[in-house]
């Protein structure tokens, strides 16, 4: 939108495969928030000489890139590249499985602590709409409890898991929160913790917190001692795994496919283990969430 592009010959991108973030310093923007802010992209698309765009991100950046296309006739193709694994039609996204590493390796350090002083500690994660990586990194890191936004648990539902175990000679835990979780109380009251009412250029409220609520709560309902870490933006950054690698490349590659073959309208999907073209529209229409059965079977091992 601004026409401040670099050019990414041989020699700049070379060496970039273990580096997390993006190497030219980008952050999302929405240009229909602008009076002139689409105009304005095509204005400098057209004075550069650029044949196509490759949109990289979320539910965010591809809903514009899909309007882009659809309303513009910009040539667009998408690559699906967040860690709340949210997007429809692509079972994994790249940057999720670096996620859930980092949050897995924090569960694991937090249970040698909470252990040795029996404490119970409360694991505050990403995942405003969905609770992907608080289910998978609960899973591996053999959480006592999850809270995400799709299927929501009590307060009191989270101490009677906390004092089971206490009951049978386990004064600790580790429960896992998603920020985007509510907290609900048995009385019918509902809390949405946030950290700024203000809303950013997609309308999203700035989220965060409601581990330290949670684990007031807890406390406060169980007299345990009670403990939390809010993980924030270390999920984001670091080297990112094996996994994540392959991925983005088998994604970078499909994307330059579908620019030779005029795939406009398109994201690169994984699906089982192959990677496949897919509408945007499909990728973008509704947010992927936790199915039951996978949550269900991470409320086996609560408690």
């Amino acid at each position: 939108m601004e026409g401040d592009l670099v050019p990414l010959n041989l020699e700049r991108v070379s060496g970039i495969l273990p580096l997390g973030g993006t190497i030219l310093g980008t952050s999302r923007t929405n240009p229909f928030k602008e009076p002139d802010g689409a105009e304005r992209i095509l204005r400098n698309i057209g004075a550069l000489g650029i044949d196509a765009v490759v949109a990289i991100g979320g539910e965010d950046t591809l809903g514009v890139a899909l309007r882009l296309y659809d309303e513009h006739g910009v040539k667009v193709v998408g690559i699906p590249k967040t860690i709340d694994n949210d997007l429809s039609g692509t079972d994994y996204t790249f940057g999720f499985d670096t996620a859930v590493h980092v949050a897995t390796e924090a569960i694991d350090r937090l249970h040698t602590t909470a252990e040795s002083h029996n404490r119970v500690m409360v694991v505050e994660v990403m995942g405003r709409h969905a609770g992907w990586i608080a289910v998978m990194a609960g899973l591996a890191g053999g959480a006592d409890a999850i809270l995400i936004p799709e299927y929501p648990l009590t307060v009191e539902d989270i101490c009677d898991l906390v004092q089971k175990r206490a009951a049978r000679g386990k004064r600790f835990s580790i429960i896992v929160v998603s920020e985007g979780a509510n907290l609900i109380w048995r009385s019918g009251v509902e809390q949405t913790v946030t950290q700024s009412a203000e809303t950013d250029d997609f309308g999203h409220i700035r989220l965060g917190g409601v581990g330290s609520v949670l684990a007031k709560e807890i406390e406060r309902i169980t007299g345990y001692e009670t403990r939390v870490t809010i993980l924030g933006h270390v999920q984001r950054g670091g080297t990112p795994t094996a996994r994540d690698r392959v991925l983005a490349t088998r994604f970078g590659i499909k994307g330059a496919e579908m620019v030779q073959n005029g795939q406009w309208g398109m994201m690169a999907a994984l699906r089982g283990d192959a990677v496949e073209a897919i509408p945007l529209a499909e990728a973008v229409k509704e947010y992927k969430l936790v199915p039951r059965g996978l949550y269900e079977l991470a409320r086996t091992f609560f408690g």
